[in-house]
């Protein structure tokens, strides 16, 4: 069984301004808004089949094209390149520590922008590998009240200093770390165990200055794992996901849903 894909069968797309930078953005469904911004390298098959499990769930979601080409299929190549061009790009800044990024600008205005069209009592933003810190980011705006990371992988974890940095600055993360305290924000983070590109340290580091409201799904690639998981797994909610009962990343999704449903939906 393979992971599930989907191409851009009813998905409207339209340019969208934020923070000086202008991107596609994707949008589909109804009900409160979910930011789902893509790995790398861009919104390919298994991000839509994503994006359409959410729709399917009760949820509209906006899928910004950050980088790649919509649709297109993910291949070692095509990845390689997309990323080799987002490492070097200023928007995304991916070795930098303590750094606010600008495309987070972007998507604070996006997430603003969904949450004003829809209903609910905020937005949800999932970001995934490249991007995955960047949800976190955006929660600084107060639209955005459930933040889910994904394997989140910048900076790049290539030192020690790198693999602790939460992903965004110090002043952003103590924004967030405040709307934590207060109860207002709660923030779902997902991993492989054995994930180097999506450090524990760096989890570690979130755990200690959220606290409770970083809840933590850590799933075990471990060599003779329950679940056979290779060591080399990354992609919690896309490529590792086989729809049947049991599966960790299958049941991880499930668990975003239920983390979206009970922070968006007005009971």
């Amino acid at each position: 069984m393979s992971a599930p894909v989907a191409d851009l069968t009813g998905w409207a797309v339209e340019p969208f301004t934020g923070g000086s930078f202008t991107h596609d953005v994707y949008r589909k469904g109804q009900g409160p808004g979910v930011v789902l911004i893509p790995e790398m390298p861009g919104a390919h098959p298994g991000v839509l089949a994503l994006g359409n499990h959410l729709v399917d769930n009760g949820f509209t979601v906006a899928i910004p094209s950050l980088f790649g080409q919509p649709g297109k299929a993910l291949t070692p190549g095509y990845a390689l390149a997309t990323i080799a061009r987002g490492c070097v790009s200023r928007e995304f800044a991916a070795f930098a520590t303590d750094k606010q990024r600008p495309v987070t600008q972007f998507l604070r205005a996006l997430a603003r922008d969904l949450n004003d069209k829809t209903p609910g009592k905020g937005v949800g933003v999932i970001g995934q590998c490249f991007t995955g810190g960047f949800a976190l980011a955006a929660a600084v705006d107060d639209a955005v009240l459930a933040p889910v990371l994904s394997q989140p992988s910048v900076p790049i974890p290539l030192t020690l200093k790198q693999r602790r940095d939460p992903g965004l600055s110090e002043l952003e993360l103590g924004v967030v770390a405040d709307r934590a305290a207060s109860g207002e924000l709660c923030v779902l983070g997902l991993r492989f165990s054995e994930d180097k590109m999506a450090p524990g340290d760096r989890f570690a580091t979130l755990k200690a200055r959220l606290g409770e409201a970083f809840e933590v799904i850590e799933i075990d690639s471990s060599p003779g794992n329950a679940h056979g998981l290779s060591r080399m797994a990354h992609s919690v909610l896309t490529d590792q996901v086989r729809e049947v009962e049991g599966n960790p990343a299958f049941e991880a999704r499930r668990r975003v849903v239920q983390f979206l449903t009970e922070r968006l939906m007005t009971p």
